[in-house]
């Protein structure tokens, strides 16, 4: 049995090897689905990584309060609108009690000096909660105290960028550090959280506490609001309705806010989950794309393989008609051109795996693209090959079969 199939497989791989462009041009269309989904899966699990990466570091029962309305896409009115302020803080702090963790976060671009390096980076007031927050880690030393953080201490929680520029990776805790030219402290470290999907590093970053960087370091309180922490973010407790909450924290703003009955939101409350079931819905319709491409790219890459198998057929009708004079049975060439066909989406399908990858690489390279290879895609992808094969090869095959020997010797 197995030798009577290698024998199949060796004069099917000759059939082939006869006719290299016809194989060539069959696989074509199977090298080209298969590439191409790939390619389009790699690229759609490298976002969706990445994705779920941002949502690691952000936290997903996360509320973010601004000023001015709107929660998603371009928000009216963030200048005009009245800032966020302490007494906004304690009032949530105060009346609801599933809140977590809230902080204020007011933040400027400034120079920072050590020595005689400088780097210009984001200085960040912040209250002692939003560490945890914003799902950041202390790597070395410790947080702000409530006390630093009411009486304006002047000290720094700096991040792994900062490290790099101002040390030089040396330990920077307990060394001063200026910033414009106020001397701060370093009491702690980050760990690094790498960069954000369009670019920015996320450890380019110094933290101190939210007075002192109105006092010193942003120059906010000169517009008037002496108490004002730029936007709130808060988290909610996990057992809590994540909707429920974004309108108690609504209600609760309006009453701070003094808005009427009817009058529009001048702030803006954002969920982040529901950033997350959009990112959901759509992994899942372009999951059902992908796989509609797949499926449309192999059936014609199958129907290119029948219909040259049956051109093959035709061609090959007193080659057939001599191996049955010889004594060949009708499995025999049934099998014989099964295996052909299965052999061409092999070939052709690893053909389309290696461009797949190769492709997905180079965009990779080329481009800020996060490209994340999917191995049983690639797994499915053979089968598929293999399923295609025997599916469409088996009726040039049959017809191959039944064949009348002493017609297919007569034929020209």
């Amino acid at each position: 049995e197995l030798m009577g199939l290698w024998n199949t497989i060796q004069i099917a791989l000759v059939a082939l090897r006869l006719n290299k462009m016809r194989s060539f041009l069959t696989m074509l269309g199977i090298i080209i689905g298969i590439s191409s989904v790939i390619v389009m899966v790699s690229v759609s699990s490298g976002s969706k990584a990445e994705i779920e990466r941002v949502i690691d570091m952000m936290g997903s029962n996360m509320l973010t309060v601004r000023p001015g309305a709107q929660a998603f896409g371009r928000r009216g009115g963030a200048g005009s609108a009245a800032p966020l302020t302490e007494k906004n803080i304690d009032a949530l702090r105060k009346r609801l009690d599933f809140i977590d963790g809230i902080s204020g976060s007011v933040g400027s671009n400034v120079p920072v000096v050590f020595g005689n390096k400088n780097w210009t980076t984001s200085v960040t007031g912040i209250h002692s909660d939003y560490i945890e927050v914003r799902q950041w880690v202390i790597d070395d030393g410790r947080g702000f105290t409530e006390r630093e953080v009411r009486t304006g201490g002047k000290v720094a929680i700096i991040g792994q960028d900062i490290i790099e520029h101002l040390f030089e990776g040396g330990n920077p805790l307990g060394e001063r550090i200026r910033v414009k030219n106020v001397p701060f402290t370093v009491i702690g470290t980050l760990e690094g959280k790498g960069e954000s999907m369009f670019g920015r590093s996320y450890d380019d970053v110094i933290f101190v506490p939210i007075s002192t960087a109105r006092m010193r370091v942003s120059g906010r309180s000169s517009r008037g609001v002496p108490d004002q922490v730029g936007n709130i973010y808060l988290t909610v407790d996990t057992s809590y309705d994540i909707k429920e909450a974004e309108e108690e924290i609504k209600e609760v703003m309006r009453e701070q806010r003094k808005i009427g009955p009817g009058a529009a939101d001048d702030f803006s409350v954002a969920n982040f989950s529901e950033f997350i079931r959009a990112r959901n819905e759509t992994s899942s319709t372009l999951g059902m794309l992908l796989a509609a491409t797949a499926a449309i790219a192999l059936v014609v890459g199958g129907i290119g393989i029948m219909n040259i198998m049956l051109v093959s057929v035709t061609e090959r009708t007193r080659e057939i008609g001599l191996r049955l004079a010889v004594g060949a049975s009708q499995g025999d060439i049934l099998m014989q051109f099964l295996v052909e066909a299965v052999t061409l989406c092999l070939i052709g399908s690893f053909f389309g795996v290696a461009i797949g990858v190769g492709a997905g690489e180079l965009i990779a390279w080329l481009s800020d693209i996060p490209v994340r290879l999917n191995i049983p895609i690639i797994f499915i992808a053979i089968s598929s090959a293999a399923f295609v094969g025997i599916f469409f090869g088996f009726y040039p095959a049959r017809k191959a079969s039944q064949l009348n020997p002493i017609d297919a010797l007569r034929y020209e």
